[in-house]
């Protein structure tokens, strides 16, 4: 399953890329975030890995992000994965105005399991809306200082 989210926000993308390259800040957009650890390499270097742990409702998961590449303030992509999901994001930072900055996400989620796939095929917008709530709740807390964290 493919498809492309994107958002506007309001701001210069040296400031937008500087909010977003920031282990601190993803508990203040990424909702449910209980903890971002560093496995291996770098932080934000290509090939460097980290667990991000979530409770979402009742169920709590984990999933490994590993940095494919890291070209910001341009782009930067990644791959996610979690029990039978893996997940490759390209994101793209493009200056459109003096103050403005489009966010644009590319997501492809492969599945290993029949469930999973059929949940893929039958609801691809809970996949979308997903995407876009964390694309909508950085653009709040990058425009506004508005937090997830304990919401």
């Amino acid at each position: 399953m493919k498809y492309t989210s994107q958002i506007v926000i309001e701001l210069p993308r040296t400031e937008v890329i500087a909010k977003m390259d920031s282990m601190e800040n993803l508990q203040h957009w990424q909702k449910g975030l209980l903890e971002a650890s560093l496995l291996t390499g770098e932080p934000g270097k290509e090939g460097s890995q980290m667990k991000l742990s979530y409770k979402m409702g009742k169920r709590e998961m984990e999933m490994i992000e590993t940095i494919i590449e890291n070209d910001f303030p341009e782009e930067f992509h990644a791959t996610y994965d979690t029990k039978g999901v893996h997940n490759i994001q390209h994101n793209y930072f493009k200056v459109t105005g003096e103050n403005q900055t489009t966010w644009i996400s590319e997501s492809e989620f492969k599945f290993s399991n029949l469930s999973l796939k059929f949940l893929g095929w039958i609801m691809p917008n809970l996949f979308k809306k997903q995407s876009l709530k964390y694309m909508k709740d950085f653009k709040a807390f990058a425009e506004d200082g508005t937090s997830v964290k304990n919401t």
